[in-house]
């Protein structure tokens, strides 16, 4: 009589997301280089303030990105605990200053735009831009919250509402860009511009604070 050989089992290997985090954040930091780039020349050539505020935004995720990434590879590398805490801890606080300081510069901006006479002009780059970044940051976020909630690190949970907060930017920059360019709202670009603050103050201010992020 025969007996029933089962399928040998395939070990689980178990991910690790510290690396993984370390991956994802280097990727949304080569990504926002480029996006800063093309955001602000476009900007300068459109006299847009919603595409400049977008551009620097993705400065301050660039530059957000680099702390994290010193701070994923001390852990990935069996850094102790009280150093982790230390980085995560200066990241944080300079999330925060960035992005109050950003606010304060698209309110200014817009309302000089509003008053001045320099009306912005239509922006195909921008709108392409907008509507790439659209799809793409979403999606990297998503696996950032999933990698901060194995690894419990507030600072890559920042990290990730600020991608979060660049696919809001491109929805509200989006918004303004195609309201210019297909009906001549040029008002449309600071507004979509002052559209962006309640959220960068919000999350500045929860950053300086040092407020669990409730993602």
């Amino acid at each position: 009589m025969q007996h029933a050989v089962s399928p040998p089992t395939v070990p689980v290997v178990p991910r690790d997301w510290a690396r993984i985090g370390l991956c994802l954040v280097a990727a949304t930091m080569a990504y926002n280089v480029i996006e800063a780039a093309v955001a602000i020349l476009a900007g300068v050539a459109a006299e847009s303030i919603a595409l400049l505020g977008f551009g620097f935004d993705s400065l301050i995720e660039t530059a957000a990105a680099g702390l994290l990434l010193f701070r994923l590879s001390v852990e990935t590398r069996g850094g102790d605990r009280e150093t982790v805490e230390r980085i995560e801890h200066r990241v944080r606080q300079f999330v925060g200053v960035t992005l109050l300081l950003l606010a304060a510069y698209v309110v200014a901006q817009s309302i000089l735009t509003v008053l001045g006479s320099d009306r912005p002009a239509e922006s195909l780059v921008g709108i392409v831009l907008a509507t790439v970044s659209l799809v793409v940051m979403p999606v990297v976020a998503w696996g950032k919250l999933r990698a901060a909630r194995e690894i419990d690190s507030d600072a890559l949970r920042a990290e990730a509402k600020e991608t979060l907060a660049c696919a809001y930017l491109s929805f509200t920059l989006l918004l303004g860009l195609l309201a210019n360019a297909t009906f001549g709202w040029w008002w449309a670009d600071p507004v979509a511009a002052l559209l962006m603050v309640p959220w960068l103050t919000r999350e500045g201010l929860e950053a300086l604070r040092d407020e669990p992020c409730a993602c």
